[in-house]
């Protein structure tokens, strides 16, 4: 027997290491106590996998430290009833069964920290065929039949940026992977990591012998402490077993890797300014041409991609082009992955091909709603993208189809939000991310989005104006136009596609000095309802500023000037007395 505990950060936080010490302090004698990454079923941590001889495996979820003993009895009984109410529901599972899963393939399976599982699930066999039986330009070949790109964002064709590097000239080129993941809402680059570090040093070493590379470079934040932990770990464990190193499977094609722990700068995800940041300069964007393939690390020719394209490479290498390319659609080929979270009941990490709809994702996989308050809106690619309405729900998610709505793919950040949401408020958040990251190298990025930004605050506390709306449109076009990098040009996206799709909710802001979700506390009041007060005077114990008076049995009555609009006396109240407005 093996029982397999889930330790991402998200199970670890979860409490998944109390788990495996209380496991451990059971004295299991037939069964064997060992850890995996995440299996994307964030929602559902700490999770443990029991697997019987025959490999058959019982999951269980939400577990405590306080199970361990349950879990230890089921261990030497097989009395299923003894864990009856862990094991995983019909419904949860299938939060897994609707995926297709390549990137993800061995997240939440193996143990991240032993290469030998990684090996044993086939692992470093795509490098060596690619290494033993394939040319540089064989290998680039495959990665155009299968149509892979760029999962960072932009969806550039990943051969035809190993091609150009790999044609340019120079002996020294280097291979760089972007970890430096910062939409907020997207945890993907780091789950993988954490969860399969051997698949991305394949996948990096199989682009640095096609682009000729011998230096490998992963950037990554130093807010992942636990991914740069296990990565630094497989590193050690290939170069010992000389998979890094020199003449890697005697084919004379020779690699190492550095690890760059990043300070953590939005901008950074921007190549020219991950590379600058790499050589120690601060992290501002470069003018381009040339690009990194003609003059990139140290100027000299490079390759950079994120860790999700990597991640694919070798099952593709190992499959063929043809079967990657199969999925997904026309302009859009193989699957994505997306970091789903918000107000939707099954948050976590979602594999599908490409065409599949939103709707088959937020609620197919993601269950749908977790309030009972309808679904609103899906911001896709972060502070870089933009908001889709309910009514677009059957979306096909490619890059075109996402693109037509005014959003982007972006690395998979799928922000789902119900009707309690302020559209506003929404885009006010994202644009104060993106105007304190800005590196403030070029004016229209520096000065635009904090224009931008004083603009939304104004309007959500009431002091809007009419003509902002247009105004607010014309900044967002200006800075698309002169901003230097992709920050910039994709900062606008958020207000962009809420005053598209919301332009009532902006209106509403400006002229009536109401909050249609009732989220903006400028905007609203708490009121009770004399008729339905029972006077029990749980509002004003609950309130922190006294700003609530009564007597027991009679109707309390709020003081609109002391009130400081915390809305503890709404969620307090027990009989629906209290009301906002």
């Amino acid at each position: 027997m093996r029982i397999v505990i889930g330790q991402g950060s998200c199970g670890i936080a979860a409490g998944a290491e109390k788990v495996r010490k209380a496991l451990l302090n059971t004295n299991l004698k037939n069964a064997e106590i060992s850890i995996t990454g995440c299996i994307g079923m964030c929602y559902l941590e700490p999770i443990v996998d029991i697997y019987d001889e025959n490999n058959k495996l019982t999951r269980l979820v939400r577990v405590s430290e306080n199970d361990a003993e349950a879990i230890a009895s089921y261990v030497e009984s097989g009395d299923e009833k003894l864990v009856e109410k862990l094991i995983v529901s019909d419904e949860d599972s299938e939060f897994l069964s609707k995926q297709t899963r390549i990137a993800l393939r061995n997240c939440g399976v193996i143990n991240p920290e032993k290469i030998d599982e990684y090996v044993n699930a086939g692992g470093y066999e795509a490098l060596k065929k690619s290494l033993c039986d394939m040319t540089p330009e064989d290998v680039i070949e495959v990665i155009k039949t299968s149509g892979l790109a760029g999962r960072g964002g932009a969806g550039f064709p990943t051969w035809f940026k190993w091609n150009a590097a790999r044609s340019s000239e120079g002996d020294e080129k280097y291979l760089i992977c972007n970890a430096d993941e910062g939409d907020p809402g997207a945890f993907m680059d780091r789950a993988v990591i954490e969860s399969d570090p051997h698949n991305l040093i394949e996948g990096m070493l199989i682009g640095a012998y096609a682009i000729g590379a011998k230096h490998a470079v992963v950037y990554v934040r130093a807010e992942y402490p636990l991914a740069i932990k296990r990565l630094k770990n497989a590193i050690k464990q290939a170069t010992e077993k000389g998979i890094i190193g020199e003449n890697i499977f005697g084919s004379g094609f020779s690699c190492d890797f550095t690890i760059k722990a990043g300070a953590g700068a939005f901008v950074c995800g921007e190549e020219t300014a991950l590379i600058e940041s790499l050589e120690g300069h601060r992290g501002m964007p470069r003018l381009k041409p040339p690009f990194p393939a003609q003059s990139g690390f140290w100027r000299k020719p490079s390759n950079i991609n994120n860790v999700e394209t990597f991640a694919n490479v070798s099952w593709i290498i190992q499959n063929g082009g043809e079967a990657f390319a199969a999925m997904g659609t026309e302009g859009s080929k193989g699957t994505k992955v997306f970091a789903v979270t918000g107000k939707v009941k099954r948050s976590g990490l979602v594999e599908i091909p490409m065409g599949k709809t939103l709707k088959d994702v937020i609620f197919g996989i993601g269950g749908g709603m977790k309030t009972d308050k309808p679904f609103k809106a899906v911001q896709m690619g972060g502070p870089s993208g933009g908001c889709i309405p309910a009514d677009l729900i059957d979306t096909v998610i490619d890059y075109k189809a996402l693109g037509a709505t005014g959003a982007i793919m972006g690395s998979g950040g799928m922000v789902v939000m119900d009707e309690s949401t302020c559209m506003v408020g929404m885009a006010k958040f994202f644009l104060d991310f993106t105007a304190k990251e800005s590196c403030g190298k070029c004016i229209h990025c520096r000065i635009g989005t904090k224009r931008m930004l004083e603009m939304l605050d104004r309007i959500t506390k009431g002091e809007g104006k009419e003509g902002d709306i247009e105004l607010l449109e014309e900044l967002c076009y200006s800075i698309k136009d002169g901003a230097l990098c992709g920050l910039g040009q994709t900062a606008p996206n958020p207000v962009l596609t809420t005053i598209k799709y919301f332009r009532n909710e902006y209106e509403a802001h400006i002229k009536d000095k109401k909050c249609p979700a009732g989220e903006c506390s400028d905007l609203i009041e708490y009121k009770i309802i004399a008729d339905k007060c029972k006077g029990c005077t749980l509002c004003a114990r609950n309130c922190p500023v006294n700003a609530i008076t009564g007597t027991v049995k009679n109707p309390h009555v709020i003081n609109t000037e002391k009130c400081i609009k915390c809305g503890k006396c709404y969620t307090s109240c027990k009989f629906g007395a209290i009301v906002k407005e």
